[in-house]
């Protein structure tokens, strides 16, 4: 199987969007809902979108495995952004009438500081050797989780790097209708991305763990591929997510030849997330843990 892309930078959606004044489903306190329209999008028919292949898209939120001090590393999601001034500038603009012009970004003077261990995502345009902000004005990127970082405590409880080893969950190899969580060693996930899923991330739509015994996991990107996805219309994919067991499930992303990664999500089709039984909950789990070759 060939290797799936990696997350590192912003979707975009496999439809042409537009903007609704209702209030969004997805954000609290955002005025207006993202929807999607029936046409699918140049970027979608550019990066042939017929043959690429569909996963689920996870609920959780972004990681990265790369090296930092000479060994495999956990890293979390950090965006760099605007500080106060330039997000006023830049949201004067974007409710100005000029969107024919460009917006001019200083990256040196225009954004928050960011630790020094923070590294920009690989697929961002760079001007002048420095990281350009996409089009919300941020700077994507990432930090390494260290063991003893309280602000990515979740982040860590997934990885040990004693052993050099994360807790996985993705479909058990021999039996595709069972999910299984094993210990897989960092170094078989360098230069991918996963997502970080449980009990304090995201409002844990997958009811995992309790706030007595919290559960995390890495989930890599695109692990749970769709088998018996339906034609790219508008309304067989509302039918699929609304009638569907597999349909369940948050959204698709769909991994193309190119590399490139386009998704749908609920919301884009007015539909509700989170749901009550999701199609990953409906799976029985086995636990893998053979760590005798840890112990000393």
């Amino acid at each position: 199987m060939r290797r799936l892309g990696s997350v590192q930078r912003k979707m975009p959606c496999v439809f042409v969007t537009e903007v609704k004044e209702e209030p969004s489903g997805k954000r609290e306190q955002q005025p207006f809902k993202v929807l999607a329209t029936e046409t699918l999008s140049h970027k979608a028919l550019d990066a042939d979108i017929y043959s690429a292949i569909p996963t689920e898209k996870v609920d959780g939120t972004c990681c990265y495995i790369t090296t930092y001090k000479g060994q495999p590393y956990l890293w979390a999601r950090l965006d760099r952004k605007p500080n106060k001034l330039a997000e006023k500038r830049f949201k004067n603009f974007l409710h100005s009438k000029q969107n024919s012009k460009e917006f001019f970004w200083n990256v040196e003077e225009d954004f928050k500081p960011v630790p020094e261990c923070w590294i920009p995502a690989k697929e961002i345009e760079q001007l002048n050797g420095n990281p350009m902000p996409d089009e919300n004005g941020h700077i994507p990127g990432w930090v390494p989780v260290e063991k003893n970082n309280k602000q990515y405590c979740w982040h860590s409880s997934v990885v040990n790097y004693e052993f050099e080893i994360a807790l996985v969950l993705k479909h058990h190899p021999d039996d595709p209708g069972l999910l299984e969580i094993s210990a897989v060693p960092l170094s078989d996930l360098l230069e991918q991305t996963l997502e970080l899923i449980g009990t304090n991330i995201n409002g844990n739509p997958y009811g995992l763990g309790s706030k007595k015994h919290p559960l995390h996991l890495l989930i890599p990107h695109g692990a749970f591929q769709i088998r018996n996805l339906p034609t790219l219309k508008h309304n067989d994919l509302l039918s699929w997510f609304e009638g569907c067991r597999e349909g369940k499930i948050e959204g698709i992303v769909w991994h193309c030849n190119d590399g490139c990664l386009i998704k749908v999500h609920r919301h884009h089709l007015g539909l509700c997330w989170p749901i009550p039984d999701t199609y990953m909950n409906s799976k029985p789990v086995v636990i893998n843990m053979n760590l005798n070759k840890y112990h000393s």
